[in-house]
């Protein structure tokens, strides 16, 4: 196969020729994909096969795939009560040239288009049904029980990494050790739903997370429209008001309050004021 890149560090799926990929995936799958529908991202890859099903192709760093493995669409499938695209096969396989792995999932069609993208600027006005299936989904999720620990991107979550990222922007935070543990999705934003009709998708990384994860998760994704964010903290405050489901709350606004964070994002002051009032009342 023709490298990708030179460098793992430079691999942008949106930027490079991934030709060779998507016909090592045909192969695999014996599926024909077709180039029109392709979708680029950073690190994946998405197309419409001729079969009137879909394939998600994720290119991943060798450090980022744990003990577990890195099977999470294929274990996932086992879940009941979750609205999700039923998966069908997929493909693995080390990338020869550099310190990388391949994956491609076949799954069902998506029974609509994703609500938008991860973090919303303007309020998708969705239904009480759609909210309803979210819930649902989230409750029957929490349900579960499962080896797995959550990813939320690409990193293994743990009562250490939790602490390190609230302390490393809310030094006088002492009170972070979580609790109770769940199954979450672990990306939860609004890319990976769909609208008219819910269907969350795109499960590679969930598994075991302390409670009020996958609400926060939503919660900050959604701080841009105000209303929006204060629905998905209607629906989801039993996660968000728990003692777990703050300290998740906070350890969302620490990641959108890092160092890196652009200062023109309309997240920040909403992030900064529930931060402080956490703070400030304690967990």
């Amino acid at each position: 196969m023709t490298p990708i890149a030179s460098a793992v560090s430079t691999v942008d799926l949106r930027k490079q020729p991934v030709d060779a990929v998507l016909e090592r995936v045909e192969r695999s799958l014996q599926a024909r994909l077709d180039r029109s529908t392709v979708v680029r991202k950073r690190r994946s890859v998405g197309a419409r096969t001729g079969r009137d099903t879909w394939v998600r192709i994720e290119r991943r760093l060798l450090d980022k795939i744990g003990d577990q493995g890195w099977n999470g669409t294929e274990s996932a499938a086992r879940l009941t009560g979750v609205s999700q695209p039923a998966w069908h096969q997929c493909a693995v396989w080390r990338d020869p040239h550099d310190e990388a792995m391949w994956r491609a999932d076949e799954t069902d069609l998506l029974p609509g288009a994703a609500v938008g993208t991860s973090v919303l600027a303007e309020d998708p006005k969705l239904s009480d049904e759609w909210w309803q299936s979210l819930n649902a989904s989230l409750d029957a999720l929490a349900a579960h029980r499962t080896a797995r620990i959550a990813s939320p991107d690409t990193v293994t979550i743990t009562q250490e990494l939790v602490t390190k990222t609230i302390q490393g922007v809310f030094p006088n935070a002492t009170d972070t050790i979580t609790e109770h543990w769940q199954p979450a999705h672990a990306d939860l934003n609004w890319a990976n739903m769909t609208a008219p009709q819910f269907c969350l998708f795109d499960w590679e990384d969930w598994g075991m997370a302390p409670r009020g994860l996958d609400a926060a998760s939503l919660w900050g994704n959604s701080l841009a429209v105000p209303a929006l964010a204060d629905r998905v903290r209607q629906e989801r405050r039993h996660d968000l008001e728990s003692r777990d489901g703050k300290v998740m709350t906070l350890f969302i606004c620490a990641k959108i309050l890092a160092s890196d964070a652009h200062p023109e994002d309309p997240r920040l002051e909403p992030a900064r004021h529930t931060a402080d009032w956490i703070n400030r009342d304690g967990s």
